[in-house]
């Protein structure tokens, strides 16, 4: 057998069983300096294309995910024991798209004090974590978004977040032209992906 189709079924075994989507040092890693990473998991990926799953790119690594037009067909319905409240989702959303942001500014923005244990539930979720201190008075917590938010949503990076114009084609903003802005910019110093690992 020849090695570099050793080193695609390798590549197909580590992807099978990370629990979490792989980068391309980690890869690098594991099958040696010499290997042609970037070709081999397009060489991968190109095989797994029209099968039942997918060879797809999820917060700086590569990961199998169910092809887009059979999940319908795998859904299922299940009870979800806790929802998160509305503030929340508010929090969750503001953090996504103003990243870093403090507590004073998720509450600046929101208009209202944020409830004690909004972020903690955040946290637990493990969607949000804390990185790093703003220079200022008390020094506050910066909060962003993790590599399990972006997996968990089915995001590459934050700056595939949908912006205010597919908001409002999916029907999830009721708000009239008057009251339109721009649609939230990311802070430019966001985190990148690869900075999101725990």
């Amino acid at each position: 057998m020849s090695e570099r189709r050793e080193q695609l079924r390798l590549l197909e075994a580590l992807f099978f069983a990370a629990p979490e989507p792989l980068a391309e040092d980690e890869l690098s890693q594991r099958l040696g300096d010499g290997s042609d990473v970037v070709a081999l998991v397009r060489e991968l990926a190109e095989s797994y294309a029209e099968r039942g799953v997918n060879l797809v790119c999820l917060a700086g690594g590569w990961t199998f995910r169910t092809a887009p037009d059979l999940a319908p067909l795998l859904a299922t319905e299940r009870v979800v024991a806790r929802k998160l409240s509305r503030a929340a989702v508010e929090t969750l959303a503001i953090v996504a798209y103003h990243q870093p942001v403090t507590r004073a500014e998720i509450e600046a923005i929101r208009g209202v004090a944020l409830a004690r244990g909004t972020l903690d539930r955040l946290l637990e979720a493990g969607w949000v974590r804390p990185r790093g201190r703003r220079e200022g008075p008390g020094r506050p917590l910066n909060w962003v978004t993790t590599s399990s938010f972006l997996v968990h949503f089915g995001l590459d990076s934050v700056n595939e977040l949908p912006g205010l114009d597919e908001l409002r084609a999916a029907g999830l903003l009721d708000i009239g032209p008057a009251a339109l802005g721009e649609a939230p910019e990311l802070a430019a110093d966001a985190a990148e992906p690869g900075e999101f690992e725990a």
